[in-house]
């Protein structure tokens, strides 16, 4: 691996390169904030389907885009004064040492649950005004919940055992049903259902499961079985539409035969 001269040789080459990138190529003379936030958050996901499919060649890409974006803005905040990249990486190394007292303190943590707790007292300290604060509107629906279940938890309010949790899986299940058989306006379902959703992504916290990371597990794994269908149905030179339920679910299990 690099030495600590060699990465912070790295780090001034990219300093430098866009440097010149800023002031000669005209389209990232143009770049703002703005222009710039659409592809970060493309660039965000494209780094988490990396990870989810363990491509570290991948990671090793959409990290240095990230980077680049880090840089990127940076750059564009310096052209004002605000700040500049020394200013963002001296703030990150202060809230870090400030949140980490049982390394750089007196305070006692002896697992990761307690760094965690104390984490949020810290951050309440800091000025946030809820343990909630610290979760973005703009976050995706099941990563917001898991979010928000964290740091409820850090703070004791959470069910003790996994058990109790499952209980209100199945409490929520029944509810549902209720209305669904119950033909209740669709804001009733909906409520229900989002209900049991929360609950369910509740028990996979307390599972140990990452719930966002397991979906797209389903996601890529749904996505190659139909890809294989669709190539099966081709290879067959059948309209897709006319092969009916019972050939394509027949293809579906050589599908998953082929992965295993």
């Amino acid at each position: 691996m690099n030495t600590i001269e060699q990465k912070l040789e790295a780090f001034k080459r990219i300093l430098t390169i866009m440097d010149e990138l800023r002031e000669q190529c005209p389209w990232d003379k143009e770049q703002t904030f703005e222009s710039l936030r659409a592809n970060t958050i493309e660039e965000t996901y494209e780094l988490c389907e990396a990870i989810i499919s363990n491509d570290m060649l991948e990671i090793k890409k959409e990290l240095g885009d990230l980077l680049l974006h880090i840089v990127f803005y940076s750059r564009i905040a310096s052209e004002t004064n605000t700040f500049d990249i020394a200013d963002v990486i001296h703030s990150l190394c202060e809230k870090l040492i400030n949140r980490h007292p049982h390394i750089y303190g007196d305070v006692q943590a002896d697992d990761a649950e307690k760094v965690k707790q104390n984490w949020e007292q810290i951050k309440l300290k800091e000025g946030n005004k809820s343990v909630l604060g610290g979760v973005p509107n703009s976050l995706p629906s099941l990563v917001k919940a898991y979010r928000m279940q964290e740091k409820a938890a850090s703070v004791g309010f959470d069910w003790e055992t996994k058990d109790q949790v499952w209980a209100k899986v199945d409490e929520e299940l029944i509810e549902l049903r209720h209305e669904i058989d119950s033909n209740s306006p669709m804001e009733k379902k909906e409520d229900e259902f989002g209900d049991l959703l929360f609950a369910l992504i509740n028990y996979a916290r307390h599972a140990g499961i990452n719930p966002d990371n397991a979906l797209e597990r389903t996601n890529l794994k749904f996505k190659t079985r139909f890809h294989y269908i669709e190539d099966r149905a081709k290879a067959e030179n059948i309209n897709l539409p006319d092969a009916g339920l019972e050939l394509m679910d027949s293809w579906w299990n050589e599908a998953k035969k082929v992965e295993e």
